[in-house]
């Protein structure tokens, strides 16, 4: 997925969030050189790769510093936090699988490269809708189905605080089949080895670096272990918008699941602000936007 006029307004919104525990000056001189790119934006890259770009641009001024550092780690404890009342609500639910799967949908409300913040009310919320937050039986299904068949397994996870519900949707996976990924260095909130570490995912299955630093999957800047490792697998599980927006024209067998924060992706994958997704990739089954501003 390529980069519109609307997706604008976000680069904008994560160079604030950046730098905003910044001197004054620093700041002042990053957001002239964020916005300098941003004029000279090629709108064929994806959004995760411009997003690159501004986070190199900050970069250059502070060096190579984890912005989100104390965020992830807070994000990470909190969810953590909830692992007995979460596993409770799987193990009394009618389908276990559709359950877990429907709460790693709703730990993908926690992004801060979109405009939600992290609270109490917004976590929770997500919770509870994730019960009956339509989604078509025959997604489910077949997602279910291509785990089943699968031999090889790869989960991209996206965030710090939401690989806690992924966490709990893998133990209701045959986890012998899965390798899970992680970004290979600090972009935004992306969970790192560290954090899969932290909340106990490499304790579950293998975890791997896929050694880039953008907020998505751009397949030619990951490491060569990791591309061997998606090419072999048989199914991809895509977690989040930054792994969708780059990996949705890839020919590949993918299930992309995440929530929708933004009308681009809306528009792209034809539902609703807000929606639940679980979608396959390949022809028919993403809509190609026509209404967006080039």
């Amino acid at each position: 997925m390529r980069i519109y006029y609307e997706c604008l307004p976000c680069f904008v919104n994560q160079t604030l969030k950046a730098v905003k525990t910044l001197d004054e000056g620093l700041r002042e001189n990053v957001l002239r050189d964020s916005i300098r790119a941003l004029s000279e934006i090629d709108f064929s890259m994806s959004p995760p790769e411009m997003a690159r770009v501004i986070f190199d641009m900050i970069e250059c001024h502070t060096g190579p510093v984890d912005h989100y550092e104390n965020i992830k780690r807070k994000s990470n404890e909190y969810v953590m936090g909830m692992l007995d009342d979460l596993r409770a609500t799987i193990a009394s639910s009618a389908d276990r699988f559709e359950s877990a799967l429907r709460l790693a949908i709703a730990g993908n409300i926690i992004d801060f490269g979109a405009k939600y913040d992290f609270t109490d009310d917004l976590i929770h919320g997500e919770v509870e809708e994730a019960e009956n937050a339509p989604i078509k039986p025959d997604e489910i299904a077949g997602l279910k189905s291509e785990i089943a068949k699968a031999e090889r397994i790869l989960y991209l996870g996206d965030n710090a605080g939401e690989i806690v519900f992924d966490k709990l949707f893998i133990e209701e996976l045959p986890r012998e089949k899965i390798t899970f990924a992680v970004r290979g260095s600090a972009i935004i909130n992306d969970a790192l080895m560290e954090d899969a570490e932290n909340v106990g995912l490499t304790d579950l299955l293998p975890v791997i670096s896929n050694g880039a630093a953008v907020p998505g999957t751009i397949l030619h800047l990951c490491s060569e272990k990791f591309q061997q490792v998606f090419a072999e697998a048989d199914l991809v599980i895509s977690k989040g918008q930054g792994n969708f927006e780059t990996l949705s024209d890839v020919d590949k067998n993918i299930y992309f699941l995440l929530k929708v924060k933004c009308d681009v992706v809306a528009k792209h994958l034809n539902c609703s602000l807000g929606d639940f997704v679980v979608r396959k990739s390949g022809r028919g089954a993403i809509c190609p936007p026509v209404t967006l501003k080039h």
